[in-house]
Parts: structure tokens; C-alpha cells; sequence
């Protein structure tokens, strides 16, 4: 028998969270976002979770569930294109013409360019997003947006826990439509807010979904420090995940034990691929959607071109829906990005193997049934039909075979405590607790 997940506090105890905040906006008096060491943002009970509002909380919750949107009557490609990539309008490759937001921006700063054409000259009213904490700079907010310097502040991937949808107040509130920019599971979640409070639909102008290839955890950027040479995380006085220059540098500014500022940085390489990337969140292995299909505009780094360390950086932009194409091509008409139209064919180049990752993704899916553990339903989306066509047997049996192994090492035969993850900042007079590296000196992926 498979454990019932009846609360959201159950979706985050058995690794179905996304930690998108969604839950916490709807249900604000039931529900808060707190930062968990190991696992990210979690939701935590506050307050009596019964009757609509939780059922409000599990319906909006992208961990559990999603239905792959219809594909459009006008898609590039024929229907095989469709199931690995989803709805495409039109695909785009290019950067912000403002110089300063491109090379601010992780590849070519089209998220941000696009956030404040919405706002310069749509009328929209903010943009929510995320950017890095005053006080606790390896940690993220949630912060809405209204002019250009703002936007700024929050440009460049930020490869640690974000709930941006525990803002969503903010966009109720406001008196005309706004962006939101966050992950793909982000906007996934913002979609079914939308379909529970249709009312919603209007304060809510542009999504824009970068690709994503998951979340690590807190554990994942203190261990990052603690290879860049910071002992204590409380003398953090900023970090940078990427940016100024493409595809760029992971960059923390820090305090040493004389109180000079000291500067250490690591290549993306270094910083994502060597260390973390092992710290993802577990609902990020079994993603069916990391290229944010249900966003207006999807943006992605133009992976398809050789990289040179400090090159001027370039995005490919995908519109995936009939507002998404206008707003991209009136972002171009009026000057706020350089691109040019190219083929949905470089798409494979700027992530290899997704057909194959979809594929294996049913594989995962069904193993974790068969062991017993609670598993997200995912409608629509053809997973079967690409694990039967895209992947040889080796790869068949290497998806069973890795997922049996995972689910010992990531232990999800049982339900995991939530624990919330205090810091002392670089403003509070508390002393730092013990050793906040100690703890994750012993993680494993």
C-alpha cells in the first residue's frame, strides 16, 4: 500500500515539494515558507489546515500533479517535437540590447529585458521574482519589483531554494497586471492559481520560465563556500551564481579573520557541475517539465554555441503562447533585445537528452510505484511512448537501476522531518551556531 499524502506538510515529508510558495499564498494564516538545510523551502503549518484551504494548498501544489497543456493549433514541428519539447510559437536567439542587463543577466539577460519591456512600456506593475537576502546573501527572497534597478538587483541565476509564488499577494494586490519570472515549476504553480482564482488571470500580464536542471539545496551553496575558502557563512557579504560575462563566475565577497574583504571564485563548471548539482532536490529528478512549458516565454542559455569564458552572453527564447510570441516580438520592434528568429532544431543542442530524460522519467516514475513510494501524477505528457522509442535497453535498464538506488540513498521509504535552518547574519550580533558546514560535511547526492 502507498503512503497517503493527505497534507501539504505530507507532499514535503515524502521529497514532493518544489518549494515554489505556492501553498503559503493561497493559505497565508495556515501556511509559511521556511528554509530547510538538506531540502530547501518547505511549507510549514501555522495554523489549522482544514476544509477549502487545504484543499486549496494540495490543488495549487505542482509536486503532486500536473496536466500537460494542450498542444496549439499553430505549433512549430509535428507531434514527436511537440511531446519532448512541449508548446513552441516560435523560437528566438539573442540578448537585452541594454548592455548593462546583459551582462548583469546569466546568459544574455532576456528575462530581465523582457520583465521591464512589460513594465516600461505595457503597463505593467511590477515584476515578482527573487534576488539574494540583505542580511543572508547565499539565501533568497522573494521581492517585487517596480523600475530598473530593481530588476537589476535580482538579474543572474541564483542556484539556492526560492519560493517565489509566496509573493503572489503582491500581484493580487496590485492594481493592473505584472511579470512573474521564476522556475518552470514556478510557473506551473502560477497556472493552477490561476485555474482555482480565475479572477487572478488578469493581475497576471507575462510568465517567463527559465530552463532549469533543479534546485540544490542550502547544503549545496554552504559546501560551495566552503571550497571557495569561507569558514564562516556569517561573513558572506555577497554571491553571485553567474553573470557579468557568459556563461560566468560563481563569486563570493567575504569577510576573513582580520575583517578584510577577501574575493574567491569558481567556474561554472567548478560551481555547478562539480559540486551543486549533487544537492538537487529530490522532486527534481522526477520533473516532467524543466524547460517551462507553461510559460508564456520560456528562456533558455544558448547552449548550442561554443563557449568562451567571459563572452558576451546569448539566450534562446521560446514563445510558447499566442501572448508570449506578441509581447517577444514587440520586445524586438521597440528595441529592448537583439534576436532573430532561427529553427526549433538548435533546441536539442541547447539541452541534449531531453528526449531521453522524459523518457527515463516514466522508468523512475513506475520504479518508485513498484517500491512503494508516493509519486507525483503526471498527465499528458507521453513519457511512456518516449522511454519505448528514445532509449536503448541499456538506458531502459540503467533508469530502473539508478532510480532502486536512489531510493536508498535519498531515503524515500519514509517520511523526512522539516527542520528549520537558522542563520546568524552579517548584521545580528548573535554569535554564529556551530559549524554550519559541519552539517553537510557528510551529505551525499
Amino acid at each position: 500500500m502507498y503512503p497517503k499524502i493527505h497534507t501539504i506538510e505530507d507532499v514535503a515529508a515524502w521529497q514532493l515539494c518544489c518549494g515554489c510558495g505556492a501553498c503559503a499564498a493561497l493559505c497565508p494564516d495556515q501556511i509559511e515558507m521556511i528554509d530547510t538545510l538538506e531540502y530547501g523551502r518547505r511549507p510549514r503549518r501555522i495554523g489549522g489546515t482544514t476544509g477549502n484551504s487545504m484543499d486549496e494548498a494540495m490543488a495549487v501544489c505542482p509536486g503532486i500533479r500536473l496536466t500537460r497543456l494542450p498542444k496549439p493549433c499553430d505549433q512549430i514541428g509535428n507531434d514527436q517535437f511537440y511531446e519532448v519539447w512541449g508548446p513552441v510559437l516560435g523560437v528566438w536567439e539573442g540578448y537585452a540590447a541594454d548592455s548593462q542587463i546583459r551582462f548583469e543577466g546569466s546568459s544574455g539577460g532576456a528575462a530581465t529585458a523582457l520583465a521591464l519591456f512589460g513594465m516600461e512600456r505595457l503597463g505593467m506593475h511590477g515584476t515578482l521574482h527573487i534576488r539574494a537576502r540583505d542580511d543572508v546573501p547565499y539565501l533568497n527572497k522573494t521581492v517585487f519589483s517596480v523600475d530598473r534597478g530593481e530588476l537589476l538587483a535580482g538579474a543572474g541565476s541564483r542556484y539556492a531554494p526560492a519560493s517565489p509564488c509566496d509573493g503572489l499577494s503582491q500581484v493580487e494586490s496590485s492594481s493592473g497586471p505584472c511579470v512573474f519570472i521564476g522556475k518552470p515549476c514556478d510557473v506551473a504553480a502560477i497556472h493552477k492559481a490561476i485555474e482555482l482564482r480565475p479572477q487572478l488571470a488578469e493581475k497576471i500580464g507575462l510568465t517567463i520560465a527559465f530552463f532549469c536542471a533543479g534546485t540544490p539545496s542550502t547544503a549545496g551553496t554552504l559546501e560551495m563556500l566552503r571550497q571557495m575558502g569561507v569558514e564562516d557563512p556569517a561573513s558572506v557579504e555577497s554571491l553571485r551564481y553567474r553573470g557579468r560575462g557568459w556563461p560566468g563566475m560563481a563569486t563570493v565577497a567575504y569577510r576573513d579573520h582580520e575583517n578584510a574583504l577577501q574575493r574567491r571564485e569558481l567556474t561554472y563548471e567548478q560551481s555547478w557541475g562539480d559540486i551543486l548539482q549533487k544537492y538537487r532536490q529530490w522532486r527534481c529528478y522526477i520533473c516532467p517539465d524543466h524547460i517551462g512549458e507553461y510559460a508564456d516565454i520560456a528562456v533558455a542559455d544558448a547552449w548550442h554555441r561554443s563557449v568562451r569564458d567571459h563572452q558576451p552572453g546569448r539566450s534562446v527564447m521560446i514563445a510558447r503562447t499566442p501572448r508570449g510570441k506578441a509581447i517577444l516580438e514587440q520586445a524586438l520592434e521597440k528595441g529592448f533585445l537583439e534576436a532573430e528568429s532561427v529553427s526549433p532544431d538548435i533546441l536539442p543542442l541547447c539541452r541534449p537528452g531531453q528526449a531521453q530524460y522524459q523518457g527515463g522519467l516514466w522508468a523512475r516514475v513506475q520504479t518508485l510505484r513498484m517500491m512503494g513510494a508516493p509519486v507525483p501524477k503526471y498527465i499528458g505528457f507521453g513519457l511512456f511512448g518516449l522511454w519505448r522509442s528514445k532509449l536503448s535497453i541499456g538506458e531502459k535498464i540503467h533508469s530502473i537501476l539508478s532510480t532502486v538506488k536512489r531510493f536508498f540513498v535519498k531515503t524515500l521509504y519514509r517520511p523526512r522531518d522539516m527542520i528549520l535552518y537558522t542563520v546568524s547574519t552579517n548584521e545580528s550580533s548573535k554569535p554564529r551556531q556551530p559549524s554550519e558546514f559541519d552539517k553537510v560535511a557528510n551529505h551525499v547526492s
